[in-house]
């Protein structure tokens, strides 16, 4: 097997010094760079070349989801690997896809990297035991015309600005101050795009925003 490159993408450093020191045993593995933002993830794997990325989705300047997409385009037989906490289905979709080839959390990072890089070297995809069940199961009923969601363009200017700061994290009492709204305010926006896009949680909020590249910077 040829020498695995490895390029690590997380804003954390404790994370990736964690993540060098599960590999360091690995001789046919080599982290070749680092990067601590979509950005740098985009210009350093231009620079690097490396074979696989292990890359979180929450990072500054352009999120994880993002910055697969522009790998990928640019570099399609470059491997990802998501490294990350978030276990929810609307994460998971919209990372795969983005064109992720393994999905694994940072919970089970020991048991599930070193097996992951190896299926994603063999060119197979792998997914965290504690997701794939969940994934098999969304992707079924994405096949049903029922769960089709509506089109962004129905929301108003206010309701896309509402989506986008809730989808980066922001509260509503942030975003009223944000955007010079009162907090009633805020809530009535937030409720209305809920309803017109049949959403229902702050996650799904945010996994819509990344399918529609409305958190691009």
């Amino acid at each position: 097997m040829s020498i695995g490159r490895i390029l690590i993408a997380d804003d954390h450093a404790m994370i990736r010094e964690g993540i060098r020191a599960i590999l360091a045993d690995e001789q046919d593995l080599e982290i070749v760079g680092e990067a601590v933002n979509g950005h740098e993830a985009i210009h350093n794997t231009n620079l690097f070349q490396p074979s696989i990325i292990l890359m979180d989705l929450n990072m500054p300047h352009i999120n994880g989801t993002e910055a697969i997409r522009a790998i990928k385009r640019r570099h399609p037989k470059v491997k990802i690997i998501v490294l990350t906490v978030h276990k929810a289905e609307e994460f998971v979709r919209s990372t795969l896809d983005a064109g992720a080839d393994a999905y694994i959390l940072k919970d089970d990072t020991r048991l599930e990297l070193i097996p992951a890089i190896r299926h994603v070297q063999n060119g197979r995809s792998y997914l965290s035991p504690c997701v794939s069940s969940m994934v098999v199961t969304g992707y079924l009923g994405r096949n049903d015309s029922s769960t089709q969601q509506a089109s962004w363009e129905v929301l108003t200017t206010r309701e896309r600005e509402v989506m986008k700061l809730v989808a980066e994290g922001f509260k509503n009492k942030q975003i009223g101050s944000y955007l010079s709204i009162s907090l009633k305010t805020v809530e009535k926006h937030r409720s209305n795009l809920m309803k017109k896009l049949d959403l229902h949680s702050a996650s799904a909020i945010t996994a819509y925003a990344m399918d529609n590249n409305l958190l691009v910077n």
